[in-house]
């Protein structure tokens, strides 16, 4: 969705469909400029806006982890009595954050669906009394900060190229919240440190590999191979190295470009492009090299043999 307006109420009604308890303090209806651009990718919101004037807001979400970063001269950030660096990028899965500005501001945010969100990691991680909680605003590190927000411009513009696309979008869905989880300090990481789920790895790969052969030209992650399995992914990964040495997200692609592999084959399935993103493969370039190190030719080469 995007729009522009001037009008403030408008904008706090629209603002408020993703962050409930957001409200716009103090404006200027004179400097009011309010340029909105968000998507869907499942369990969460990605969101851009340009706002200008004079402005206080205040964001405390109820039922979602509100990730955000303020770019604007002289932006302040804080909660509470804690001031929060203006230059990185901060999480809250409750506190109130406020922020202001005096001119024109470019936020970037996500609005990540709490219950979604500690589902997915229970998966993860296999502890099922696991609760999704942030132990702080800011990010681990600076690095991790910036690493945050080049993801969040990578998804961006896939999103912009993949509105159709389900295969991509549900991994484009799970890369941005795996990234997040990582950048900020969440309950996660304690969990992540115990072992790894081991038990029945055999029987749960030859689920995973009869899973993603049946399904992998469905919008399927990493997870939903564990959940199919009946382990966690962590313990689906260890089970894959033990078993394969290999990974489950690799098992995953060498099916996908299979599925390709037989669609150029065949003819009549679009364009390489549109093939590739069909079976997610959202960088020609990189498709290209991943079909020609397991076929040995060009998928141009494939392509090409299917049309004599």
């Amino acid at each position: 969705m995007r729009f522009r307006s001037y009008e403030v109420e408008r904008v706090e009604e629209t603002w408020r469909q993703y962050v409930p308890s957001a409200s716009l303090q103090r404006v200027d209806p004179d400097r009011f400029m309010f340029d909105w651009t968000s998507a869907e990718l499942g369990s969460l919101t990605l969101v851009r806006y340009d706002l200008a004037a004079e402005v206080q807001s205040v964001a405390q979400p109820e039922n979602e982890l509100l990730v955000c970063r303020v770019a604007a001269p002289n932006a302040e950030v804080g909660s509470g009595r804690e001031s929060i660096d203006a230059g990185q990028p901060w999480l809250t899965d409750g506190a109130q954050v406020h922020a202001r500005w005096e001119h024109t501001a470019r936020v970037r945010a996500l609005v990540i669906d709490r219950a979604a969100a500690q589902a997915r990691v229970r998966q993860i991680t296999g502890d099922d009394r696991l609760t999704l909680r942030s132990s702080g605003l800011a990010p681990r590190d600076e690095e991790s900060g910036r690493h945050w927000e080049r993801t969040v411009a990578y998804l961006e513009d896939a999103v912009a190229d993949t509105a159709a696309d389900g295969i991509l979008r549900a991994e484009l869905e799970r890369h941005a919240l795996a990234v997040t989880l990582s950048v900020f300090p969440t309950s996660i990481h304690d969990s992540m440190s115990r072992a790894a789920q081991r038990g029945a790895a055999p029987i749960a790969v030859r689920r995973a590999l009869v899973f993603i052969d049946e399904n992998a030209h469905r919008p399927i992650t990493i997870d939903d191979v564990a959940a199919a399995a009946f382990i966690s992914t962590r313990g689906l990964q260890y089970a894959f190295r033990r078993a394969l040495d290999s990974t489950p997200a690799e098992y995953l692609r060498r099916a996908r470009l299979a599925g390709a592999h037989r669609d150029l084959s065949d003819g009549g399935h679009g364009s390489i492009a549109v093939v590739a993103r069909r079976w997610g493969f959202s960088h020609p370039s990189r498709f290209a090299a991943s079909y020609r190190s397991e076929y040995g030719v060009a998928p141009s080469a494939t392509a090409a043999q299917a049309r004599r």
